[in-house]
């Protein structure tokens, strides 16, 4: 994937850590992005995609996420818990884009934003629901 479509990434886990600190609206929020960021620098439109699919989706993308949590996702770290529900939306909404891109995407912003071993745990929960909603395009890649 692009640099450009990572930092769209980047800017969405920031974006929705301050809407489950905050409680504020998403499109407050993203105006506010769009405002303090350069635009050429990341992907605006799959940023907005996101930063508007998580909230719309977020009973559903909770209930994926919890048979592979040990613990209430809201006991999970808030920045680690972003970034799995952006994996998980992108998972499920994002077909175009292949599970292991979405994984490895959601590990690598885990390294850069999330407690020390934030990324293990980020890879395992997201590794399981890839399990559960890309299954065909997994078993193809194992016999691949």
């Amino acid at each position: 994937m692009s640099e450009k479509r990572s930092q769209a990434r980047r800017h969405a886990v920031q974006a929705i850590y301050q809407w489950q600190m905050a409680g504020q609206d998403v499109s407050d929020i993203a105006n506010q992005f769009l405002e303090e960021q350069e635009l050429s620098s990341f992907e605006v439109p799959y940023f907005q995609d996101l930063l508007q699919g998580v909230p719309c989706n977020l009973g559903q993308l909770d209930e994926l996420l919890k048979p592979s949590l040990d613990r209430a996702i809201e006991s999970v770290d808030p920045v680690e818990r972003a970034i799995l529900r952006i994996g998980a939306y992108e998972l499920q909404h994002k077909i175009e884009v292949p599970y292991r891109v979405v994984i490895n995407e959601a590990v690598e912003m885990a390294k850069v934003f999330g407690a020390e071993q934030g990324h293990k745990f980020v890879n395992g929960v997201l590794d399981q629901v890839a399990r559960k909603v890309r299954a065909v395009e997994m078993d193809a890649k194992s016999k691949g």
